[in-house]
């Protein structure tokens, strides 16, 4: 039996691609295995969106190359840099871009040689789920139209692609049927969701939401990557009101300075974005917020960035990430004339995170008491502790966990509340609500 590692490199939304393509091969009955010894084949699914994650992508390749397999790349790096790998990397069996992913059946039927083997095209009915089958991404668009200054992701992706309501809510209605309690909408601008769609390009993601939370055995629906100014009253009012929807506001906003986000070739302003978070907190004031700040930016002024640090001390996010600006080229910012030396973007992605780090541990302290109704999604025999999510964690390993104990056994996929009464780092700790004690 033909057997096929697969390492998947970047985002979610690559993830998805990555468990698309798992299923096409396994349909196939070809057996995936985890250790490359053991590989006849490696497929690497490719990051190229900034500097750190294309060196991780060269740097996997370089690694894999030493099993001596079968070597195929894919993904993001693979649609950008094609001709830099075949020039470079010869060894590479097969270059795989993402124009290429609707025959990707076809080019692994020849690549392979197996006429035993038949590959039928990537659906999300075959997808073979890499991540918790109770809490998986759906992937609700394709591509991106914000031309932001420093992004390459349109170039990669292309245009903003919408997919059919149908087809979204069937995979939707399939993976609560294998087993998903929570259902987490990604896409490059999840709020433009439909806009592509209708005449009068009017965003579909409320319609949508309403019909997803009307499905049977779901728990919860999670939006993430939400662009500030598509937020708008109609989609909060139905977060607000909708149980279903969880309360966690994904919202990647670079920069809090005007005249950066103007650099930057965002829409809206420093003052619009405050505003919009004070709108949330008073409708939902339980709401999770979480953002993606960008520092060292192109003629970023000292001004600048202590007007973020003052937003980030005053806003007070539960999550938050920083990046030290990459300098991408075909994008606009490549050609900025006042660039940051990297000493300075680090310093300054440190200090940030240096005040998060404060914030998160005092958001936790506050959860002391409250309870939280929590996904079991592992379970630790050694220290006898379960560990599991609520509304307030995204099940991509950078919002932590809820670690709790249990006087009766539970199940991974089971739903318990969960008391907390401490908090350690990113996650909190809390105990097991029995029914009887509610």
């Amino acid at each position: 039996m033909l057997k096929v590692g697969l390492i998947s490199l970047g985002c979610a939304k690559n993830l998805v691609d990555s468990e698309l393509i798992l299923g096409v091969l396994n349909n196939a009955n070809v057996l995936i295995v985890s250790d490359p010894k053991d590989a006849d084949a490696i497929i690497i699914n490719t990051c190229g969106f900034i500097e750190s994650a294309k060196e991780e992508t060269i740097a996997t390749i370089l690694e894999m190359k030493e099993f001596n397999k079968k070597l195929i790349v894919c993904g993001c790096y693979a649609e950008r840099y094609r001709e830099k790998l075949l020039t470079e990397m010869p060894f590479i069996d097969r270059i795989i871009t993402l124009q290429e992913y609707p025959k990707i059946h076809l080019i692994l039927q020849e690549l392979f040689g197996y006429e035993e083997l038949k590959f039928k095209p990537m659906n999300y009915e075959t997808r073979m789920l890499a991540t918790s089958v109770y809490t998986p991404y759906v992937k609700i668009s394709e591509g991106c139209n914000n031309r932001c200054a420093f992004c390459a992701i349109p170039l990669i992706r292309g245009v903003f692609r919408s997919r059919f309501q149908d087809e979204i809510l069937s995979e939707v209605r399939l993976l609560i049927q294998n087993g998903a309690k929570e259902i987490n909408l990604i896409s490059q601008d999840t709020t433009r969701y439909g806009t592509d769609l209708t005449k009068d390009h009017q965003p579909l993601l409320v319609d949508l939401l309403q019909k997803i939370t009307q499905i049977d055995g779901l728990m919860m629906v999670r939006i993430l990557y939400l662009y500030p100014d598509e937020i708008d009253d109609n989609l909060l009012e139905e977060i607000q009101k909708n149980p279903k929807i969880a309360s966690y506001f994904d919202i990647p906003i670079q920069h809090i300075s005007t005249t950066l986000l103007k650099k930057m070739l965002r829409r809206g302003s420093g003052e619009e974005i405050k505003l919009l978070f004070a709108k949330i907190k008073s409708m939902i004031p339980r709401a999770v917020f979480r953002t993606t700040l960008i520092v060292g930016f192109p003629g970023e002024t000292e001004q600048d960035f202590q007007e973020l640090v003052s937003f980030v001390k005053k806003e007070e996010f539960d999550r938050l990430g920083v990046f030290a600006y990459s300098k991408e080229e075909d994008t606009v910012a490549f050609d900025y004339q006042d660039q940051i030396d990297e000493e300075t973007k680090q310093i300054r992605l440190n200090e940030i995170m240096k005040i998060q780090k404060k914030i998160a541990r005092k958001k936790n302290r506050e959860e002391v008491g409250h309870i939280h109704e929590t996904i079991v999604e592992a379970y630790d025999p050694e220290s006898l502790f379960y560990y599991g999510r609520s509304y307030a964690f995204a099940p991509d390993d950078i919002d932590g966990y809820i670690v709790f104990q249990s006087l009766v056994d539970l199940a991974i996929g089971d739903i318990v509340k969960v008391k907390i009464k401490d908090s350690f780092g990113y996650d909190l700790i809390g105990d097991a609500i029995l029914e009887s004690e509610e």
